[in-house]
Formats: structure tokens, sequence, C-alpha cells
């Protein structure tokens, strides 16, 4: 089995969990990053993220030569305090809609091991519910 692997994609850590953010050129994902920092989340990588299996965790990391910057649109590439390492908790897929209410938790796998995966929801508040989630956790429906 691979044991690691490169991504295009950012990720953010919040309170030690390393949330992977999944999309197309020019599909939000620095945008979502830099919201979710600016409410206590810590960049670990902007536009590539490193996987590596360590133990019963997927560890993500920035590749050395990206590490502590994030492309603000409109701005440059900005510095920013990030995390080396963070255990991958939770993916958001920028490239998915939802349009459910109450969706089904989504699940995919990366280096042998699922996780939950939330599809991009068309509202300014899905940052914080994202947050929310990371803090709680959530109730699936009956």
């Amino acid at each position: 089995m691979k044991d690691r692997m490169r991504l295009h994609a950012s990720a953010v850590s919040y309170n030690g969990q390393g949330v992977l953010i999944l999309g197309g050129s020019g599909s939000g994902k620095s945008s979502l990053a830099l919201h979710l920092m600016a409410f206590g989340a810590q960049l670990i990588a902007d536009d590539q993220t490193q996987l590596a299996r360590a133990g019963d965790d997927v560890e993500l990391s920035a590749p050395d030569h990206i590490a502590g910057l994030i492309e603000a649109r409109g701005v440059g590439l900005l510095r920013a305090e990030a995390v080396e390492l963070a255990p991958l908790r939770l993916v958001l897929d920028l490239d998915q809609l939802e349009t459910k209410r109450l969706p089904d938790i989504h699940h995919v796998a990366y280096l042998g091991k699922s996780f939950p995966c939330l599809h991009k929801v068309d509202n300014p508040t899905w940052p914080f519910a994202v947050l929310q989630y990371l803090k709680s956790g959530r109730k699936d429906p009956e």
C-alpha cells in the first residue's frame, strides 16, 4: 500500500484536527482556508498538501517550498504562522455542492483510511458551520 501522496488541496488545523480542502483551480480553497484561519484555524498548506500514513493516522503537511505561505487573490502571497503536521479528521470538497438540508455524511478514503467529507454549501455561514462541526461534531439524522 502506498503510504504517501500529494494533492492539489489546501489544509488547515483547528484544535489539532487537520482539515483537507479539495477543489479545482479557482474553487475557493485558499479563500475558505483564510476564513477558517480568521476564526482560529492555523495554516498547514495552501494549494499543495502532502498526506502521509503515520500509524493509524494520515498526517497533513506542506511541501517545504510553500510552507507558511497562502495566496490571497488580489493581495498576493501572505505569510502565515503554520503548523507542520496535523492528523486528517475532515475533508471539504468544494467541487461537490450539497443541496440537502440534512444530508447523509459523505466519506472519502486516502491511504487506506476513510474520512468524513462535507460538500460545499452555497451559504455565507458555511465556514462557521465547519468550525462548529470541528468543535462539537454532528448529530446524524435518524
